[in-house]
């Protein structure tokens, strides 16, 4: 069997591997000029780093499978969390239940109510239950407006903007009980956060060698103009012009390139993509000849416009990247935010008093390097029901499959669950042909 996958992300890099284990002749098309999708790097002291910050949790079991049988088991390390909030111009801890009843912008009743609630979704694993409920109105319910108002409100706003009162509690809750499982120590107040020496990059250039030299084609700089389909059928993948004919296709793109580049995807499949909307990620990226603050996670809960303040070498020492503290200022933006048209200085300048809202001292001096890094599938904005409005996997054209993030609910995106995913694509693809070869054997035999 002949197999296409539009996008070499870890995805694609997963579903590949098991289909090329299967024997069957794979063939990948990436439109940029590496592999890893969203965990693609760039260099900083001589050092690989992410464009977009990663880490992950203990119970990513998948990703902690692939590293280790990659080689790099050694190199994941797994590290104590610093995380704060930035509240009413002032910067507090937000790790211990100790932190949490220090933390004055919110009134005493509304801490212990937010300590409650985060206990209770912790032991919650029926997501279910939350699916016709917004985060907002759970939240509210539990914790009280001001508590709202003071943690989760800003947080929400800042990652999905207008779309803020409209997020699912599923949602949230998956973000409070995979954060609460990566905690360690009596009364488990420690979080351990892992990340890979050398950046992720190391394993999923692995995995992509080894697919080359298993015979998987990898075609970098090849953007797909469109995935071709013909009498209910895929035919194949038109890059630069040229026909490549394929028995089956997986696509991994996101729902607004989908819809673009494969054209005869039926209607009603086609609404399904589209009801999905998504905001940008977009990461300001500054490399500083000192600290900006003593967090490696500050979260920010005032009206500033980025919504995190990720400090990686609060994290990894600064050593490893040419002494540089690398600062992430992360945002997620609505499509027709101005941000988006503006590049890493003008971002910069936008951001600047923002900055000085988090340390007061800095100035521009500081800044040696900067980049701004640009993503339009960063996040699908989960609703309430979504499980009723996922895409399945089978497009509805024979042959012609998509994967990708809006497909990991309950849980969120990352690389975790979209090795994951392309673990499990590629298996129902595997299926598939074998239901055909068996239906066509019997044919033969009848006829």
């Amino acid at each position: 069997m002949r197999v296409g996958i539009v996008g070499a992300g870890v995805l694609g890099l997963s579903a590949a591997r098991r289909l090329r284990e299967q024997g069957h002749e794979v063939t990948i098309f990436e439109g940029k000029d590496d592999v890893g999708g969203q965990v693609v790097t760039f260099e900083v002291g001589g050092e690989r780093l992410e464009c977009f910050y990663h880490h992950i949790f203990t119970n990513d079991t998948v990703c902690i499978r692939y590293i280790e049988e990659m080689g790099f088991g050694d190199r994941l390390k797994w590290i104590e969390s610093k995380v704060g909030i930035l509240r009413k111009g002032r910067l507090w801890p937000f790790v211990t239940p100790l932190d949490l009843i220090r933390y004055k912008p919110v009134p005493f009743i509304g801490r212990v109510r937010l300590g409650l609630a985060a206990l209770w979704l912790r032991r919650q694993h029926n997501w279910k239950k939350y699916e016709g409920i917004t985060a907002r109105e759970w939240m509210v319910r539990a914790v009280g407006q001001k508590a709202f108002d003071g943690v989760w409100g800003p947080l929400l706003r800042g990652k999905f903007a207008d779309q803020a009162d409209k997020v699912g509690m599923t949602w949230l809750w998956g973000k409070v009980y995979l954060r609460f499982a990566s905690r360690k120590g009596a009364g488990g107040v420690k979080e351990q956060l892992g990340y890979l020496e050398g950046s992720f990059q190391l394993y999923i250039d692995e995995l992509a060698r080894r697919l080359r030299a298993d015979g998987v084609t990898i075609h970098l700089n090849t953007p797909v103009e469109e995935v071709v389909t013909e009498s209910g059928r895929v035919k194949g993948i038109r890059v630069n012009g040229q026909l490549h004919e394929f028995d089956q296709v997986l696509m991994t793109t996101p729902n607004v390139i989908t819809t673009r580049i494969a054209p005869g995807l039926p209607a009603e499949y086609r609404e399904i993509l589209e009801r999905v909307r998504y905001q940008w990620a977009t990461c300001l990226v500054l490399a500083l000849d000192r600290p900006l603050s003593p967090y490696y996670w500050l979260n920010i809960a005032d009206p500033l416009p980025f919504v995190a303040c990720v400090e990686h070498t609060n994290f990894m020492p600064p050593e490893k990247y040419g002494g540089n503290h690398i600062v992430y200022l992360s945002n997620y933006a609505s499509p027709d935010n101005p941000v988006l048209q503006m590049d890493a200085e003008q971002v910069f300048e936008t951001y600047l008093d923002g900055i000085r809202r988090i340390n007061p001292k800095f100035d521009r001096s500081w800044v040696r390097q900067m980049w701004l890094f640009k993503d339009p599938g960063g996040q699908p904005v989960i609703t309430t029901n979504y499980s009723r409005q996922i895409a399945p996997m089978r497009t509805g054209i024979d042959g012609l499959y998509l994967a990708n993030t809006t497909q990991v609910y309950p849980e969120d995106r990352g690389q975790n669950y979209s090795l994951r995913l392309g673990e499990q694509v590629a298996k129902l693809m595997l299926e598939d042909a074998a239901k055909a070869s068996s239906a066509t054997s019997a044919a033969t035999a009848a006829g």
